[in-house]
């Protein structure tokens, strides 16, 4: 769904460089987007789209139009950062895209502008504090295997995941890291344990898909 602000003096940011285009997203029908609406038309959003869909899900299809609309000197506007990230990980995989395309961000909430100095600083802790949740999983994760293996626990596969493995498993998939099978890799199980796990977590993998790998550095 597209709506247009209906201010005319809102079509350009106000550096006159480029245009302000909103985001906006609700779960379900039930819900209603028009708070965000009005508060990104007030934000002065040329161009508001609006996705009625979970933010767990790939495809948003507004979002994906909004995207290709942008240009250099543009920039994305959201109400609030989970409105555009489903992760921390997804989120700024998504504004370093957008960063390398010339196009800023802000969430209004946060009151985040990466088209000023300190809204760089603060999307670079971001990534940062992203970069060490991962490793700080990684190795909490180690050594517990490595506990578990201290006190004689070396013979076989454990029959299902301990509450913290659940976790990181959760975690790790969302961040899209790492494939399903290198998570399992790292607990110790197989890949089929770690979609029949996430499945019980009440969020099923889409069959055949693998989170992004980050190339070698």
């Amino acid at each position: 769904m597209l709506q247009f602000c209906s201010q005319a003096t809102s079509s350009a940011t106000l550096d006159g460089m480029g245009h302000l285009l909103g985001y906006a997203r609700v779960s379900t029908t039930d819900q209603d987007a028009a708070l965000q609406v009005d508060a990104l038309n007030g934000a002065g959003c040329y161009r508001v789209f609006v996705d009625t869909i979970s933010g767990s899900l790939d495809q948003r299809p507004e979002l994906a139009k909004l995207l290709d609309q942008l240009r250099p000197g543009d920039t994305l506007v959201v109400w609030r950062l989970d409105r555009l990230g489903r992760s921390i990980r997804h989120l700024i995989d998504q504004l370093t895209e957008l960063s390398g395309k010339g196009i800023g961000f802000r969430s209004l909430q946060e009151t985040i502008d990466t088209t000023s100095p300190g809204g760089r600083l603060v999307f670079h802790v971001f990534a940062a504090l992203a970069e060490f949740e991962r490793d700080l999983i990684k190795e909490r994760t180690n050594a517990g295997l490595a506990a578990a293996r201290a006190r004689g626990r070396t013979g076989g596969r454990p029959p299902r995941l301990s509450p913290h493995q659940v976790t990181a498993a959760r975690r790790m998939y969302e961040q899209q890291d790492m494939t399903v099978e290198q998570i399992g890799q790292v607990l110790g199980v197989s890949r089929t344990t770690i979609y029949r796990t996430l499945k019980r977590d009440h969020a099923t993998p889409t069959k055949g898909r693998k989170p992004k790998v980050k190339p070698a550095v």
